[in-house]
């Protein structure tokens, strides 16, 4: 199932849409009791047993400390201990904290308030906090970072911004964090702070549509283009790469692997590096020559292979010749140079009638939506998602931008995110390889949103499978693609 993240005013306003649940105190008990289960979920898989186990609360004002007060009566009832440190006294929730004393709960001793805790609950800020901690409640989350103590965040980890994701220092990073029918933009922009995510339904609706979707793997092994009985190399999709060159050979052998890796029916290569390809990859159908290539059905170009004239002359016949216009292309690496370097081709490429799919890194985002003085450039270090989604409408083009969090937006606002889960891929040559594998799926007739954000969820198992827990190089990782795609339709073959 395709996961939507919501913003933090669309959360309220669906909160508010449930009229006697908000207004009477229904949600928060609802909340309360999930908050509770979570943290006995966690207490049963650190420890042998819940009962006896001492619980810390660290209670902020308003409606997030609430919860965290309220969820003492059920911890209680399974022999917990609670202890509270308020770190907003006089601004706590009053008729929680009056709860929280009537089922034994008590303060914390304000020398050594975790003395003895088993697990920390942070529930200092929920939605409308913004900003990194402030005193007390920094040094109190210093002390259990210190001690090793494990932390369910309620809502979101306290530090964090709901909305950018920003992981402000400093900030609570969670094991756990325990959310309330709709997951926040929060948990997929910042993931690595939030630990596991777990979802209790409190009855709160869903908004008609996410700020930003995640297809879970079982949605991408679905989607995942495979041969069937009356497939032949042509209609499985044919992709043509375009990267490398005498300097960089790599960059095309990485990037042609990738793609047959990734199930194209047939790979054709251009460039100077064909001799390098055919040695690594002989399936492949090499050629020099850009006139002698053949029919593709989708384009990868950029990795690799020059930013000179001829580079330009090659992209511009790609984007802009008639036979080529309604062929989809990816444009990576230093095409996008190329294309930050040449009005004329940024004003061809929204007009075209064949989809373009951008794949820039940080950098390269920033290089192009500098040449066309889109307001994406000053986006970006502040707010990713409103950074692509900018420079997709400016441009009329799909826009990939990668990094941890793969975000990918069409130019109709319109978004996808897949967090990695880890950084194993941060290494040169891996977004040749990524280019490869979202030009297979192009080719195969996926949209440019979905083949990218496919790709992406590809390429981080792959190096998650390469890795092992220790760093890789791109050889590595190329070579985990296949392996990585059969474990992905497993779920395919199940579900």
């Amino acid at each position: 199932m395709v996961i939507g993240f919501h913003a933090a005013q669309s959360i309220r306003d669906a909160e508010r849409a449930t009229g006697p649940l908000l207004a009477d105190g229904v949600l928060m008990a609802r909340a309360a009791h999930g908050v509770a289960a979570t943290v006995v979920d966690e207490l049963r898989r650190r420890y042998d047993g819940v009962y006896g186990r001492t619980v810390v609360l660290v209670v902020g004002a308003g409606d997030n400390g609430g919860d965290a007060l309220y969820s003492a009566r059920h911890l209680r009832s399974r022999g917990v201990r609670v202890r509270a440190v308020l770190t907003a006294p006089d601004r706590v929730h009053a008729a929680g904290l009056v709860d929280f004393h009537a089922v034994g709960g008590r303060l914390a001793d304000s020398r050594d308030p975790f003395d003895g805790a088993d697990l920390v609950v942070d529930a200092i800020v929920g939605l409308g906090g913004h900003g990194p901690l402030r005193e007390p409640a920094a040094t109190l989350m210093a002390d259990v970072a210190r001690a090793g103590l494990p932390i369910v965040a309620v809502d979101l980890p306290s530090g964090v911004d709901p909305d950018t994701g920003t992981v402000h220092n400093p900030s609570v990073r969670a094991d756990v964090t325990v959310t309330f029918s709709l997951r926040r933009l929060a948990h997929l922009f910042a993931a690595p702070s939030c630990g596991s995510i777990t979802v209790r339904d409190i009855g709160i609706p869903a908004p008609e549509r996410p700020e930003v979707e995640s297809p879970s793997d079982v949605d991408v092994a679905r989607a995942w283009p495979l041969p069937g009985p009356s497939d032949d190399k042509y209609t499985q999709g044919v992709v043509g790469v375009i990267a490398g060159s005498a300097r960089y050979p790599g960059a095309g052998v990485l990037a042609t692997t990738a793609a047959i890796a990734a199930t194209s029916g047939m790979t054709r290569y251009v460039g100077s590096a064909a001799a390098q390809v055919v040695a690594h990859r002989p399936e492949t159908v090499a050629v020099t020559d850009l006139d002698d290539a053949g029919r593709v059905q989708a384009w990868v170009i950029g990795p690799g292979f020059g930013t000179d004239s001829d580079s330009a002359d090659v992209l511009r016949r790609v984007l802009v010749d008639p036979d080529q216009g309604r062929v989809p292309v990816l444009v990576d690496a230093d095409a996008l140079t190329v294309l930050a370097g040449d009005a004329g081709l940024r004003a061809a490429i929204g007009s075209r009638h064949g989809p373009v799919l951008l794949t820039p890194h940080a950098g390269e985002f920033s290089r192009l939506a500098a040449a066309v003085d889109s307001a994406a450039a000053d986006l970006l270090a502040q707010n990713r998602l409103a950074a692509v989604r900018c420079l997709a409408a400016d441009l009329g083009v799909t826009v990939l931008l990668k990094g941890h969090l793969t975000l990918v937006a069409d130019p109709d606002g319109t978004a996808w995110g897949t967090d990695a889960g880890s950084s194993w891929a941060a290494t040169a040559g891996s977004g040749d390889i990524l280019s490869g594998i979202a030009g297979a799926l192009l080719a195969a007739g996926i949209a440019p949103r979905e083949a990218g954000t496919m790709a992406a969820r590809l390429h981080a198992h792959a190096a998650e499978r390469a890795s092992g827990g220790a760093p890789i190089g791109a050889s590595d990782l190329v070579a985990a693609v296949a392996p990585a795609l059969r474990e992905l339709m497993r779920l395919r073959q199940w579900t």
